[in-house]
């Protein structure tokens, strides 16, 4: 139960952040999106956001800055087993499910929508 109740609090402050910096600054969304992204590579390096993914779960991991931590975790693994090499590879093998599932719903959706002349 606690589980949900701290996925939805925490989730729910990182949306709340992200609302302000758009409508207090001049960030635009992709600004932002970008700021989170590599907020989520930092927080991984410095070792803050896996204890913040094991206490919040869903509620940090969906975001986007879940996404820079998946990077962050992939090309670390991939390192590990193949050298300087996983560099390059271990972000996009540690991705490639989400980066998959994103193409097919935007398909489906692209599909399913009625079309508008602008």
């Amino acid at each position: 139960m606690w589980d949900f109740v701290n996925a939805f609090w925490v989730g729910g402050l990182l949306c709340v952040i992200g609302q302000i910096l758009i409508d207090k600054t001049k960030l635009t969304p992709a600004r932002v999106l970008v700021l989170f992204c590599v907020a989520g590579v930092v927080l991984a390096a410095v070792g803050i956001y896996a204890p913040l993914a094991d206490f919040a779960g869903a509620g940090v991991t969906v975001p986007i800055s879940g996404f820079g931590f998946l990077m962050v975790n992939g090309v670390q693994e991939a390192v590990a087993q193949e050298g300087l090499l996983g560099a390059l590879t271990g972000g996009l093998t540690a991705s490639a499910a989400g980066i998959a599932a994103a193409i097919v719903f935007a398909l489906l959706a692209a599909a399913f929508a009625k079309r508008r002349d602008k």
